[in-house]
């Protein structure tokens, strides 16, 4: 029994001394900045405790539900396109299962900016897009400096991180058991409905957070995109630090956005399966 104890214990020092990185890492860029967020959110530019600027954010409560909005759209654009995007590559060989991954993930390679900047150009009055309307006698359409040029930004950026998660997840599900449930007399609708999608879940759950959580904190798409006309929340945050120089507002904005987006996250982890592994955060 002590050789026993001995070991478990050995094993354990093992453990605290292996996880020691990772809450080194934790506590220097996770718990930190976290605490310094809430510090300056709850006291004045004195360093005094003070709710001035929590009462403050009922100004902003229109960008919040707008941001909420847009980014909510566009997860739900991200998901409808990028589900059956990611059933289709998860049904071909490993070969080329590998190969549609990396041109699906070949826009992230290029620069966040360069990627928006490409969209002002096709968006644009006398961008491509108007440009091959012009060409066949067609009237051109406005569409920079609009909601849906945003949104648009949000889906083309974020979204590979939604198929990504549910690619994984899929090409992970059995054959087997596709196989068995079509043995049984069940045809492909009820396969998919009653097999892949309930397997394929923890992904989209993933894939959601992956993606509203960037999408209701950005602020470079809105301002080339949107031409500055639609804040968002991440638009307000930077204007605090950046122009306004008001760091302890610009804290209690982010304090909140943090809170909401960990009741996101908390209410994706309610949908997804605890035998899964829970959401990837």
């Amino acid at each position: 029994m002590t050789k026993k104890n001995n070991k478990i214990k050995n094993n354990s020092l093992g453990a605290k001394i292996n996880s020691a990185p990772y809450l080194l890492w934790s506590a220097v860029f996770i718990i930190a900045p976290l605490i310094m967020v809430a510090y300056y959110a709850f006291t004045d530019s004195n360093g005094n405790f003070s709710l001035k600027n929590i009462l403050q954010l009922g100004n902003y409560s229109d960008i919040f539900v707008r941001s909420l909005w847009f980014s909510l759209i566009a997860t739900i654009i991200c998901l409808v396109l990028a589900y059956p995007v990611a059933y289709v590559i998860s049904q071909k060989k490993e070969h080329t299962q590998r190969i549609l991954i990396m041109l699906a993930m070949l826009p992230m390679w290029m620069n966040f900016l360069l990627r928006t900047y490409s969209w002002m150009a096709i968006l644009e009055d006398n961008g491509v897009i108007n440009f091959i309307l012009k060409s066949v006698n067609l009237k051109p359409v406005s569409m920079i400096n609009t909601p849906s040029a945003v949104i648009l930004g949000m889906v083309y950026n974020f979204l590979p991180y939604m198929i990504l998660p549910i690619y994984s997840v899929m090409a992970k599900l059995e054959r087997s058991m596709v196989e068995a449930a079509q043995d049984l007399g069940a045809g492909r609708i009820a396969v998919f409905g009653k097999i892949i999608i309930p397997h394929s879940m923890p992904g989209v759950a993933s894939g959601l957070t992956m993606v509203f959580v960037p999408s209701v904190s950005t602020f470079y798409i809105s301002q080339k995109l949107g031409g500055g006309k639609f804040d968002l929340i991440g638009d307000t945050i930077e204007r605090q630090f950046q122009t306004a120089y008001n760091y302890n507002l610009g804290a209690a904005i982010s304090f909140v956005l943090m809170i909401l987006i960990l009741i996101c996250v908390a209410v994706l982890n309610k949908f997804t399966d605890e035998d899964d592994g829970g959401l990837v955060v």
